[in-house]
């Protein structure tokens, strides 16, 4: 007798479960047990047809939630849906069923949302409002470097080499029920990005008066040697480092604003002073410089603007150049 939808999922999650992040599998098994297997779960994995998914796209877009106020939105159903198109497609590596039905099912179109990003301007503002704070330093970091709030509160001194002018992201902090782990960057692997000296210098303050902090505590002090830590040493988790972050851009006044938007601004800025979007790509720490041209394609039109404007005046200076000598 074959397996029914549920059964099926049930052992996808099994295998799943060390092949990626704690928090990844988390999301997995709630879309899996609250949402998929209550509407589809007592179909036959054979007998999975694609009428049968799209209809039950419909359904959670009307209505979808489990407090039974609304539907879902649109953004919601394409992750359950790469999910679903994931484990057939496993389904399919294991020979239990001949295709992947999910290559012929559409997604609900999502609306894309226009990131926001703030201009020098509203950054300095930003560093403002938190001087003199516990933000002050790991904000000021995030806006030069563009790196994630996980990377940020996972940063160890270790990583930091004042004499290069280097700091190494080797590591992110990420928050589940079970609590906070370590596991590497997105991207898989650790990136080195270069800081200016006063980036350097804000460490160092920082570290001193870290220091103090940590002589002040004595032994209630918890030597990770993060750089980042909350007051007494330890992880400052991920979410309540958000809720601090939050309330810092109230008083600056800023309208709303995720940490992670400072990671776009950093990104915008770069790329509208003329940096390669290699460069930028490699600072971020996206896998491919593809990601970053898609995520910034509403900048390049003005750059390609600007590099129009500069070869032909290049041009330009060189023509009259040869000009003038020919004349002389």
């Amino acid at each position: 007798m074959r397996a029914d939808f549920a059964d099926y999922l049930r052992q996808w999650l099994g295998f799943s479960e060390t092949r990626v992040t704690a928090k990844t599998f988390e999301c997995y098994r709630e879309i899996v047990e609250k949402q998929i297997i209550p509407t589809l779960g007592h179909i036959k994995l054979h007998k999975l047809h694609l009428t049968q998914i799209q209809e039950t796209y419909s359904l959670w877009l009307r209505q979808g939630r489990r407090n039974g106020k609304g539907g879902l939105s649109a953004q919601t159903i394409v992750h359950h849906h790469r999910l679903l198109h994931k484990a057939m497609g496993q389904a399919v590596k294991w020979q239990l069923i001949a295709r992947n039905v999910m290559d012929a099912v559409e997604p609900p179109t999502v609306e894309k949302r226009e990131m926001r990003a703030l201009d020098e301007s509203e950054v300095a503002a930003l560093l403002e409002a938190a001087n003199g704070s516990r933000l002050s330093a790991p904000v000021y970091v995030a806006a030069v470097t563009g790196m994630r709030r996980g990377e940020l509160v996972g940063l160890k001194w270790a990583d930091v080499d004042f004499d290069s002018g280097q700091l190494a992201v080797r590591r992110s902090v990420e928050q589940t029920r079970g609590g906070v782990r370590c596991k590497t960057p997105k991207s898989r692997k650790a990136r080195t990005i270069q800081l200016s000296t006063h980036a350097f210098d804000v460490l160092k303050k920082h570290r001193t008066a870290q220091g103090r902090v940590k002589l002040a505590m004595g032994p209630a002090y918890e030597a990770h040697d993060l750089v980042f830590p909350r007051e007494d040493g330890s992880i400052w988790e991920p979410e309540l480092f958000g809720k601090a972050f939050a309330a810092l851009v109230k008083r600056a006044g800023l309208g709303h604003l995720r940490l992670h938007d400072l990671r776009h601004s950093c990104a915008s800025i770069l790329l509208k002073a003329g940096v390669n979007a290699k460069v930028v790509s490699e600072r971020l720490g996206h896998s491919t410089i593809a990601i970053t041209l898609d995520l910034y394609s509403h900048i390049l039109p003005g750059l390609q603007h600007e590099a129009s404007s500069k070869i032909e005046s290049s041009i330009e200076d060189a023509i009259r150049s040869r000009r003038r000598r020919a004349g002389g």
